[in-house]
Parts: C-alpha cells; sequence; structure tokens
C-alpha cells in the first residue's frame, strides 16, 4: 500500500506498511481498485452526455464511493467488495467511450487476488513524475472532499449536476497526461467547486432543520440511559430522535455532531440531552465510560476495542467488520429500533473527567450577521482588534497541543472563528467574551467553514475593504480530505496568508508548494510566540 492523503501519515511522506488511522494493506488495495473503476465510469458516462445515453445516478455512486474512501470511513472488505461490483455494472452498462479506451474503463476483477494484484498498477505511485502525482493527488483528495459533502446535502433532497460532473471531469483528468498548468487550473477549479457544495449543504441542512441559533451545549450526563451519536449526517440523528422520543432514553452528541444542538428543528425534543466527549480520537477513552450504544453517521471511525464493539453501529457509508449495519429502506428511512431496544439495558453515561463546561454554538453565517452592528461597531471602537480563523480537523499527535497554546496566548481583543473538530482544542478555555460577543465563535461542523467565509466577506463589504484586507489571520488545522476541500475553496475565493498545520500535507512536492507560497503566501504553522507576533502584530 501507499496512501498519504492524511496529515498523520508515516514519517509524513506515506503509509506503506498499514496505515496510521488502522487502515490495513488490503482495505487500501480495495480502495484504490474502486477509485480507479469510479475513473472509467467518469470517462464513459461524460462521453455519453452526448450522445444522450448517460446515467444520470452515475455522480452520485461516484460521490458515495469516494466518500467510502475518506479516512476512517470504512474499514470493511465485503462493503468495498459490493462497491466495486457495482462500479463494473455501472461503467459496463455505458456504452464505449471510444474505439480505444483506457483501461479503467475495461478492466474487469475476477476475484479477490485480481483485485490485489490491479492495486499495484493503479495507486498514487503509479504516476511517476512527483509533480504530476502531487497535482493528482490534491485534485482527487479535493474530489473526496467534495463527494462527503455532496452525499450529505443529497441525503436532504439537495443536488447539483453540475457539481457532479465536475466529479466526473476531475476524475477523467487523472488518466490523461495534461499540461501542468492545465492541472493546476483544474485544482483550483476544485476549490470553486468546493464553495458551490459548502453553500448546497448549507442550504440542504437550513432548509431541512433552521438556521442555527447561538446555543449553550451542557456536557454533564443524565440518569438515564443514553445513546451517543457521532459523525456529521443530521437526517440520521433526526430519525434517531424521533424514534427514541418517548423510550425512556437520552441522546447525546459526539464530535462533530455538536452543532446539531444549534438547530431549531432539534430543540423541540428534550432528550436530546447534551453533547458527550470531544473530538474524534477520543472516542476509545469515551465510548467505553459512555456505556451504551454507539451509532456512526459517517467518519471518523477509529478501530474500536473489543471492550465497546459489541455496542456500536454504523450506517451510510461507515463500516467496520463485525459492527452491524443499518441501512435505509426504499424511501430513505432507517430503523433505529436495535440501537433504542439494547440502550434501555445500559447503565447511564458515566461522567467524563474534565466535564462540565457548557460548549457553545450556532454561530453561524445568519447568527452572526444578526449582531453585524454589534461587531463592526467592536471593530471600530477598537474592542475587537482582530479575528483569527483556526478552523479544521483535530488529530492525536502531540504538536497539536499548539492550537491550545495559541488560543491560551491570544490578546484579550481578538475573537476566534472556527468549525469543525479542531475547535475541541480551545472551545472549553472559557476565555469569555467582548461586550458579549464569544471571543470562540462555532459556525459548526467542518463545512460550515463556508459561514467564516460568508462572515468575512459580509465584514469586508461593511468596512469596504478586500477580503485580505480585513483584520482577520488565518491558522488552519487540516487532518483529511474535506479540510483539503475547505482550503482549496479559500484559495479559490482569493483568501491569501493562510498558515496551515500542524504539517504540510505529504502530498505536495517542492515545486507545488513553491506555486502555493508565490500565489496564495501559504505558510505552515512553526512556534506560537513567532506565529503570534506575525499574524498579531504584537
Amino acid at each position: 500500500m501507499f496512501c498519504y492523503q492524511c496529515e498523520e501519515t508515516v514519517k509524513g511522506t506515506g503509509c506503506t506498511i498499514k496505515g496510521v488511522c488502522g487502515k490495513e494493506d488490503e482495505i487500501a488495495a480495495y480502495q484504490d481498485v474502486l477509485v480507479y473503476l469510479c475513473k472509467g465510469i467518469s470517462v464513459r458516462n461524460l462521453a455519453a452526455v452526448e450522445k444522450g445515453k448517460d446515467n444520470p445516478d452515475a455522480g452520485l455512486f461516484i460521490a458515495d464511493a469516494l466518500f467510502a474512501t475518506l479516512t476512517n470511513v470504512n474499514f470493511d472488505k465485503a462493503r468495498f467488495t459490493a462497491l466495486i461490483n457495482k462500479a463494473v455494472a455501472i461503467r459496463d452498462a455505458l456504452p464505449l467511450s471510444g474505439s480505444t479506451e483506457p483501461d479503467a474503463c475495461t478492466w474487469k476483477p475476477k476475484g479477490d487476488g485480481d483485485i490485489l494484484e490491479k492495486a499495484k498498477s493503479v495507486g498514487i505511485l503509479s504516476t511517476a513524475n512527483e509533480d504530476v502525482r502531487s497535482l493528482r493527488s490534491t485534485l482527487l483528495f479535493g474530489l473526496k472532499g467534495i463527494s462527503a459533502y455532496y452525499t450529505h446535502a443529497a441525503v436532504l433532497g439537495k443536488t447539483d449536476a453540475a457539481i457532479t460532473t465536475f466529479l466526473q471531469k476531475g476524475l477523467a483528468s487523472t488518466l490523461k497526461d495534461l499540461p501542468v498548468p492545465d492541472m493546476i487550473a483544474l485544482v483550483m477549479e476544485c476549490g470553486n467547486m468546493g464553495v458551490k457544495v459548502l453553500a448546497l449543504l448549507d442550504a440542504a441542512n437550513t432548509s431541512a432543520y433552521g438556521k442555527p441559533q447561538i446555543t449553550s451545549v451542557k456536557t454533564t450526563v443524565g440518569k438515564r440511559p443514553g445513546i451517543l451519536i457521532t459523525g456529521h449526517d443530521l437526517k440520521d440523528l433526526e430519525m434517531l430522535l424521533e424514534q427514541s422520543k418517548d423510550a425512556g432514553v437520552d441522546v447525546y452528541t459526539h464530535g462533530e455532531m455538536l452543532p446539531a444542538h444549534a438547530y431549531p428543528a432539534f430543540k423541540k425534543y428534550s432528550h436530546l440531552l447534551g453533547n458527550y466527549g470531544s473530538s474524534w480520537w477520543h472516542q476509545k477513552e469515551e465510548f467505553e465510560q459512555f456505556n451504551g450504544p454507539v451509532l456512526f453517521t459517517t467518519n471518523c471511525l477509529v478501530p474500536p476495542k473489543d471492550s465497546y464493539k459489541g455496542r456500536l453501529f454504523s450506517t451510510g457509508l461507515t463500516g467496520y467488520p463485525g459492527v452491524p449495519q443499518i441501512n435505509a429502506d426504499p424511501n430513505g428511512k432507517k430503523d433505529f429500533s436495535r440501537i433504542i431496544a439494547l440502550a434501555k439495558t445500559c447503565q447511564p453515561p458515566k461522567a467524563l473527567q474534565g466535564s462540565g463546561t457548557d460548549l457553545i454554538t450556532g454561530c453561524a453565517h445568519d447568527a452572526v450577521l444578526a449582531l453585524a452592528d454589534k461587531v463592526v461597531g467592536a471593530v471600530k471602537s477598537g474592542d475587537i482588534k482582530r479575528f483569527i480563523v483556526m478552523a479544521g480537523c483535530d488529530g492525536r499527535q502531540k504538536e497539536r497541543e499548539y492550537y491550545t497554546e495559541f488560543a491560551k496566548a491570544l490578546p484579550k481583543d481578538t475573537v476566534i472563528l472556527t468549525a469543525g473538530c479542531a475547535k475541541y482544542r480551545y472551545n472549553s478555555l472559557g476565555i469569555g467574551t467582548i461586550g458579549g460577543i464569544p471571543r470562540v465563535l462555532d459556525a459548526g461542523q467542518c463545512n460550515d467553514c463556508y459561514s467564516l467565509v460568508v462572515i468575512a466577506q459580509a465584514l469586508a463589504k461593511a468596512f469596504g475593504v478586500g477580503i485580505n484586507e480585513l483584520p482577520v489571520s488565518y491558522n488552519i488545522a487540516w487532518y483529511e480530505q474535506k479540510a483539503v476541500l475547505v482550503l482549496l475553496s479559500l484559495l479559490s475565493l482569493g483568501v491569501k496568508d493562510i498558515t496551515l498545520g500542524p504539517k504540510l500535507p505529504g502530498f505536495v512536492s517542492p515545486a507545488v508548494l513553491d506555486m502555493l507560497v508565490k500565489q496564495f503566501d501559504l505558510k505552515p504553522n512553526t512556534t506560537v510566540d513567532a506565529d503570534m507576533a506575525r499574524m498579531i502584530k504584537v
């Protein structure tokens, strides 16, 4: 195997024996082959559009398939085998793209051995040139990010053919020997499409559940048995809450589900009790102490300990061997009765050490812009001197303590704009307010980085300046492919001088990094003191 799609990849260069995430080399092979087959579907389906013989559902399948290959989503060989078989069936039902076709359009596996053998020649390292490999990888990981967000939007009925067409265009391009400027243009187009898909998901969530409201969320536990829901999928949470409302159990959010408490539609459920635990990488300890069942709706799934594996359930594209999967019926409904029944037999959750501090969330663009006059006034009066965008992902490496220390060291006239699970590094520090404005404005999940962009654009308009002339600095943490897409989206909007960490992506070659530095002034983080001096000008 060779995989370097996440920030924690071995030595910052690539996992070659087993993924740091827990992914075995066999699963990595199946993922590489699935992506390869999606490239073949893309070539054929794009050609079929011109003949009026395309498969309009192929784009959504590709989004689902790519989402399944994100870090910490699916570890289940049987699920990938089914996806590979479906990919072949979809591809082969399409007309030939021409008299000659790339191998991705014609190759068929005859069994496990064929898949493992094919993976040796179609993975990341099949591209020999380092810079071409870097640009293709950057594009692919951005496409994976688009796929994740698009899948969430589609579940709520929001779709856009332009997005799925670009997924296919991007995948098909990686089978061609394109000039470097053309590849760079595709990477930037991926960023543009990222903004589009983030806006689509924002519209999907708010049209279904209302506009988020600034909300204080409890982290204490109740006396009744509980169900813990983790991941990102709000539709799954809605179905679970509705089915469990009279069952005598409480529901707690975990990780990136914390922002669900801010949506008006969920406030009517009194048994949505609070948030339990923090970011994804703490789950082995937190799930063990929760006592009740845990539902995984999306990433990030860490290979579980035997002590609680029997209480885990997965749904959607998430999967792990031996963990029961709850699938939707043809109408999209899911039956969570097994989870609810199990919860009734469990002890209430055990309080986590250090819990008890209420967490503020729901500071999305509508909620913050409702305070626009107050915010603008605070800036003009000098009460707020700078905004720091500290969005993105959390991770398990010790070097990520940098973000906690950076937040602690910020002057009291600065405000943190955040989204994603990176916030768990500093959202419980109690760093106060400025004139009633929380100094940590949590917009929500990683996809809600879109809200941070809308807020910045509104501030730029209010002050009559460009987005890069605002008193805003960007100190962003990344971990997986959705964060890659968010970064590309910011770059496509012309945002410059972004600090990225805790280390730069292993898939960015020196030449590509040089391009990013020259065009966008992208920087790696260094030390708290040095970065503070540069960003805050202290």
